[in-house]
This record gives C-alpha cells, structure tokens and sequence, in this order.
C-alpha cells in the first residue's frame, strides 16, 4: 500500500467515528496540557526554593527541636 491509501483510510476511520475521534483528541490534548502545566509548576517552583535558599546565605545553620512524642 503506498502512503496515499493509508491516508485516506485514516481520514475514513476518522470521518466515520467522529465522536470517538473527537474525544480521543480531546483526551490527548488534556493529557499533554496536564503534563506540560505540571513540568511548568515544578520548574517554578525549584527555581523559587533555590534562589531562596542563596538569598539566606551559606553561613547559616537552624537548629529545630526533635518532636517529643
């Protein structure tokens, strides 16, 4: 089959179930923003606690009591 006959049996199958086609492209492009808002979060948030990590210097040392349980 040359790829002229595997395209226009895509678009058939696509035309021909256009409810399922849609929800799969829907559920795609959720999953991808999902993922993409989430590396974007993380990302952020790593920057936010490393640069307030430098601004408190390295010449710093906490010290926390154990909780007595």
């Amino acid at each position: 089959m040359k790829f002229i006959e595997f395209f226009s049996i895509a678009i058939r199958s696509l035309l021909s179930n256009k409810l399922r086609s849609a929800l799969t492209m829907l559920g795609m492009i959720i999953g991808v923003g999902a993922v993409i808002v989430l590396m974007s979060v993380g990302a952020g948030l790593q920057n936010y606690i490393t640069s307030t990590f430098e601004e408190m210097g390295s010449n710093l040392l906490f010290v926390t009591p154990a909780n007595p349980d």
